[in-house]
């Protein structure tokens, strides 16, 4: 088991933050991205972050997004889609996310928005 699955949301929740806003992202964006992916509103979110919950708990209670599959990429030198442990590839999903956040990504490019068709 990775330690990052014990390590609490809240003392990471906040690097990501940082991440986003030193690109000219808001906090905001990154609470549409995690609330996105997990299924949480914003209360739930609220309400992990203060409680301390790690990682492991945060995403046993989530109901990953259906188009999280969409998410595809490097993050620290690994594919995302390629993982083996799904509670490691769903922290890296969200990793992912945010780095497509603060690297400057439309919101409908990060949230795998289907355009629909073209009319």
């Amino acid at each position: 088991m990775s330690r990052i699955f014990t390590v609490p949301f809240a003392s990471v929740y906040p690097l990501y933050v940082a991440k986003a806003e030193k690109k000219g992202r808001s906090k905001d964006e990154v609470d549409q991205v995690v609330c996105w992916l997990t299924g949480f509103d914003e209360a739930t979110l609220e309400r992990h972050l203060a409680a301390g919950t790690t990682f492991e708990d945060l995403f046993a209670e989530a109901d990953l997004n259906p188009n999280a599959s969409l998410i595809t990429g490097v993050v620290c030198g690994v594919r995302v889609e390629s993982l083996d442990d799904p509670l490691m590839q769903r922290i890296r999903y969200l990793d992912k996310l945010v780095d497509e956040l603060a690297k400057g990504r439309p919101m409908e490019k990060v949230l795998r928005v289907d355009p629909g068709p073209s009319a």
